[in-house]
Formats: structure tokens, C-alpha cells, sequence
């Protein structure tokens, strides 16, 4: 490929992966904003997949690594829901590879507005750590059985995965948003690992692109992590919604596109 051509790509998604990389540190989701990005620069979908799990997987790397040195990770769920993210997201890359997503779609459509009005409903969701109610080993065996469920879906999907880790980390686990965004990085990291290993092996990644995104998606994902952070549920909670809007558009897109 030409550098005019290369020029021309990086302009369309580096500064998209930015800003995927923000609002993923947060609440996740940046797929949401980095994939259309890669397609709309004119990559073919299955290397804008691999492509795209080049641009956030560095990114993520640097949030699960901040996170961790703050403390804000229970970390026994979070490396069981990472050891179930790496099998789960495997497959997931594999199944993305060989399936049509259409049936994926119909499911998320039926499931994306009921979360949202559960989030509406209950307004107390994630401001405080319940998790004591569960015993450790509760807790490894739940972490496990997300980080294969989502990770499947991240590999095989993708967009809005960092949310549905998130949620599950908060809703079954009964940790607080901040805690939950910390095991969510520390899974999410191990899913994008091995879904851009399964996509690279297979030559589904262009790494002239995949590069100069990686470090905009680092940049990002420095500034989100500090926002969340900083501002704990008051700053995950409403991007939330920004997430969920956008994964609704998405699949709509997709549907009728």
C-alpha cells in the first residue's frame, strides 16, 4: 500500500481510536467508535477486526496497569475472569472468522434496551461493594463464567464488551463500579490478547495501521482511566448510556446497512 493511501487511513482512525480509547477506559465500549472507524477507512471487515484489536489492545494494557497500581481490582475474580477471557475470546475470533454476525445482532437488539432501563430503574446500581456476601471462591467461579461468556462475544464481536464485563462484574459480583472497571481491564486485557494472537496468525491484522492506532489508543485510554479513576461512579455511570446509545446504533446499522 501507497503512503498516500496509508496517510489517508490514519487520518480517518487515529483520531477515532483516540477517542475510543477515553471512552473505553471509562465504561467501555471504545469498540463502539474504533470499529466503524476502520471500516469507514475503507478495510475490509475481518481485517478491521484484527486491525482493531491492535489499535485498543495496547491501550487497554496501560489501563489494567493503572488500575492495578492503584488497587482498584479484586484481583482473584479478576485473573479468573482473564483465564476465562483468553479461552472465551479464542474461540470467539475463531467463530468470527466462519460465521455470518446476523443472528448476534437480533439477540443484542433484544438485549441492549433491557439493560439500559434496568440501569434507568435502579440508580444505586454500583455505588457500593456488596461482595462480601460471596465467599472468594464464589466470587474466582463467577469471574471465570463471565470472562468465557464476554470474552466469546469479544472475540466474535466485539463492540461494547468492556460494558457487558462491567455490568457483569457489578450486577453478579456485587462490586462497585470502580472495582468492577478494574477487573474489567484486567479480563478485557486478555481478550484482546488472544483474539489479536488468533487474527494476526491468520494474517487478518494490517500492522502499518494497526501501529500508529495502537499508540493513539494508549494516548486515550491514559486520559479515561485517570477520568475514571478520579471520578469513580459519577464518571462511569452517565457513560454508561453514551455506551449503550451508541451499541443500539451500531447493530441498527448493521442490520439495515
Amino acid at each position: 500500500m501507497e503512503l498516500s493511501e496509508l496517510m489517508h487511513i490514519w487520518v480517518i482512525v487515529c483520531p477515532l481510536v483516540f477517542l475510543g480509547g477515553v471512552i473505553d477506559a471509562v465504561a467501555g465500549g471504545g469498540g463502539l467508535i474504533t470499529l466503524p472507524a476502520y471500516l469507514l477507512a475503507g478495510l475490509p471487515p475481518h481485517l478491521a477486526s484484527g486491525t482493531n484489536k491492535c489499535g485498543n489492545a495496547f491501550g487497554t494494557f496501560l489501563s489494567t496497569g493503572r488500575f492495578l497500581k492503584r488497587g482498584d481490582v479484586h484481583l482473584p475474580s479478576a485473573l479468573a475472569g482473564g483465564a476465562g477471557a483468553l479461552i472465551g475470546a479464542w474461540a470467539g475470533a475463531n467463530l468470527n472468522m466462519i460465521v455470518p454476525e446476523q443472528a448476534l445482532y437480533y439477540l443484542m437488539l433484544a438485549v441492549v434496551p433491557v439493560m439500559a432501563v434496568f440501569l434507568l430503574l435502579k440508580r444505586d446500581f454500583g455505588t457500593e461493594n456488596h461482595s462480601d456476601q460471596f465467599t472468594r471462591g464464589q466470587l474466582i467461579a463467577m469471574g471465570l463464567g463471565i470472562g468465557v461468556a464476554i470474552g466469546g462475544y469479544d472475540g466474535f464481536f466485539g463492540p461494547g464488551a468492556g460494558t457487558f464485563l462491567m455490568l457483569a462484574f457489578t450486577g453478579l459480583c456485587r462490586f462497585d463500579l470502580l472495582t468492577a472497571s478494574g477487573n474489567t481491564k484486567v479480563a478485557n486485557s486478555a481478550s484482546n490478547l488472544a483474539s489479536l494472537i488468533t487474527f494476526g496468525l491468520a494474517g487478518k491484522v494490517m500492522w502499518a495501521v494497526g501501529i500508529p492506532a495502537a499508540l493513539c489508543g494508549i494516548a486515550g485510554n491514559y486520559v479515561g482511566s485517570g477520568l475514571a479513576l478520579k471520578g469513580g461512579a459519577k464518571v462511569i455511570r452517565p457513560m454508561f448510556f453514551v455506551v449503550l446509545t451508541l451499541l443500539v446504533a451500531r447493530l441498527v446499522y448493521g442490520l439495515v446497512g
